[in-house]
């Protein structure tokens, strides 16, 4: 069928767009949650007894608007809270955080992405947890990770619209920096000297450092920065939070 497809490209007979989000569905067809989720070890996730402004800082560095909350271990996921609601806290202290969570929604590892887009569209779900064959949380997957095997990458809330930038301030003072940031660019704003021979981009660069292409929450120091991945997608990563290394700003303080 793929096959079929790439000859009615090269016919004309459809465009390429079109030939890419058709073979996005074909091979839906055939992989699961499992294949596509976010591994419980690198999930973004919340601790229903962490005081309030650790929550708030943790919801404002991550930049997510939903996160699932655990109770004792983190595969213990007891419900999801969204971002905004957390704000409720803030007006009214008195408010118990469970009440604001939401029931999660637990699929097994083996759903079909095909029902898992139905199951999303008709309950207006975003986010499912995943759960493995004892039960437990192995992970999670959204409604955009779907959409994302036949359409392609989608824009989201790390996304620049006007792709004017590469780096931004992030609200603890922290850089929010591109994976396809020129280095030279990189050297520019944190005043570095980064290699500029081999590699263009910083996501380049630093998978190349690691030996291949760092997952979500994975860290890797260089040139007196940590590069902490906040995105990656596709095989490529989107997003780094870029801070001083541990050890340079301890100096720094010294």
């Amino acid at each position: 069928m793929i096959q079929s497809l790439a000859e009615a490209e090269h016919r004309e007979l459809i465009e390429p767009e079109s030939r890419v989000m058709l073979e996005g569905v074909i091979r839906m067809a055939s992989m699961s949650a499992g294949d596509v989720m976010v591994a419980v070890r690198r999930m973004d996730v919340l601790d229903i007894d962490a005081p309030y402004d650790e929550l708030l800082a943790q919801v404002i560095d991550t930049g997510h608007s939903r996160f699932p909350v655990f109770e004792g271990h983190k595969d213990n996921i007891i419900g999801i809270l969204m971002a905004k609601d957390l704000l409720k806290l803030q007006r009214a202290p008195e408010l118990n955080l469970r009440t604001l969570l939401r029931q999660p929604v637990f699929v097994p590892e083996s759903k079909g992405l095909n029902e898992l887009l139905r199951e999303f569209r008709s309950n207006r779900s975003h986010l499912a947890i995943v759960i493995d064959e004892f039960g437990k949380a192995a992970g999670l997957i959204t409604i955009e990770d779907v959409l994302e095997e036949i359409v392609g990458e989608i824009e989201d809330e790390f996304d620049d619209e006007d792709h004017q930038s590469s780096i931004f301030t992030l609200a603890d003072g922290s850089q929010r920096v591109a994976g396809d940031a020129a280095i030279e660019s990189v050297n520019e704003a944190f005043a570095t000297d980064l290699p500029l021979a081999d590699f263009d981009t910083i996501g380049g660069l630093v998978a190349h450092e690691l030996g291949r292409v760092p997952r979500r929450g994975e860290h890797l120091d260089l040139g007196g920065l940590r590069f902490k991945v906040m995105l990656a997608r596709g095989g490529a990563v989107r997003w780094f939070k870029v801070t001083r290394a541990p050890d340079v700003a301890d100096g720094a303080e010294s």
